[in-house]
């Protein structure tokens, strides 16, 4: 398996950090300035089965006058593989971010998640003061499937969502660190089917499929355990692991309306998104109503999550209730807008956090 240092771009260096909570790992650029204040500084959460690897593009686009610091996730990376508490929603995440930048000596910063991290990141504002919030593809606030449009829980054990839901094959592949693209479940496929729309195209596509490989399937981390269910189809989420930090029953962050000081928020999405969509080909009720997973008992009981839906109506909330909020939908992009349209995506960004030279 490709080393953590094999896959660092020129300008790019990795350092761990011991925190009250866990060992983490970061990435930051060698010429940035450590003392640059809180101000100037964005911290990026990256994603489910990913890792700071990712988020290295940005970093290096990012104008000199910015520090810049991505987070390794527990379980991914090289940070710590401990277990997942995920009847904390994605609380446990949201305190390692919390802890690093404490280590860090940055009493805040502007955050950046990308779709589970936008979940991380908007914990984090629940939790500890945020300068801005920058949500690219982010899940649902009111988690990952399982939901009717206005939040509320369609089964009491949250059917069809959590841990159960992960593919098989596509576990022992990320176990085995498959590099191959010679199923549709090995990790480059799914980058290339899921992560990005078609057509994107770059000369770091190792390096992505390094960072998904580095995704932990140790027991607490991903996919998480399940329960059994007498609700379609047959499993209900459990309370470890990484995919059911997102489920409904325990993850519920849009009581950011509720915020009494709102930090500005940038909201970046692509029309082509796989995962998070009102027909996510993740959620298996879409599934189902598609046909690819058969004994579906029906919109009535088993309608898809209208995702995107549901997040601008939180968002809009959080507008009329005082909170200042940006769109910016990028027709024809899929799951990595910072990847498939890094200069808008950049520009935004500088915009949000007010950035002027």
């Amino acid at each position: 398996m490709t080393s953590i240092q094999d896959s660092l771009l020129d300008g790019i260096a990795a350092r761990t950090i011991d925190t009250a909570r866990l060992r983490v790992n970061v990435l930051e650029r060698t010429a940035d300035d450590q003392g640059t204040p809180p101000e100037r500084t964005v911290v990026l959460v990256h994603g489910n089965v990913s890792s700071a690897l990712f988020w290295q593009e940005t970093m290096l686009g990012l104008p000199a006058g910015i520090r810049a610091i991505a987070v390794d996730l527990r379980g991914f990376g090289d940070s710590e593989a401990l277990p997942v508490d995920a009847t904390r929603g994605l609380g446990d995440y949201s305190n390692d971010v919390h802890a690093t930048l404490e280590t860090l000596g940055l009493p805040t910063a502007h955050l950046v998640g990308w779709s589970m991290g936008g979940g991380v990141v908007m914990q984090y504002a629940l939790d500890h003061p945020a300068l801005s919030l920058t949500l690219q593809a982010p899940v649902s606030p009111y988690g990952f499937g399982g939901t009717r449009p206005d939040g509320t829980r369609l089964t009491d054990d949250d059917a069809g969502c959590g841990g159960g839901g992960g593919n098989p094959d596509f576990i022992e592949r990320l176990r085995a660190g498959d590099t191959s693209a010679d199923a549709p479940t090995s990790p480059r496929s799914v980058f290339r089917g899921s992560y990005v729309a078609p057509g994107y195209e770059t000369d770091h596509e190792n390096i992505w499929v390094a960072s998904m490989n580095t995704t932990s399937t140790e027991q607490g981390n991903y996919p998480g355990d399940s329960v059994a269910s007498a609700n379609w189809p047959g499993f209900g989420a459990g309370d470890v692991g990484v995919l059911n930090t997102m489920a409904p029953k325990h993850f519920n962050v849009s009581r950011i309306v509720e915020l009494e000081v709102k930090p500005p928020i940038l909201w970046v999405h692509g029309t082509a998104d796989a995962i998070v969509s009102d027909a996510s080909f993740f959620d298996l009720n879409h599934l189902g109503a598609v046909g690819a997973i058969p004994g579906w008992p029906g919109a009535e009981v088993a309608p898809a999550q209208q995702m995107v839906t549901q997040t601008r109506a939180v968002l809009s909330a959080y507008a009329a209730a005082g909170g200042d909020v940006v769109e910016l939908n990028l027709e024809g992009v899929g799951h990595s807008p910072h990847l498939e349209r890094p200069e808008e995506f950049r520009a935004a960004l500088l915009e949000r956090i007010g950035y002027a030279g």
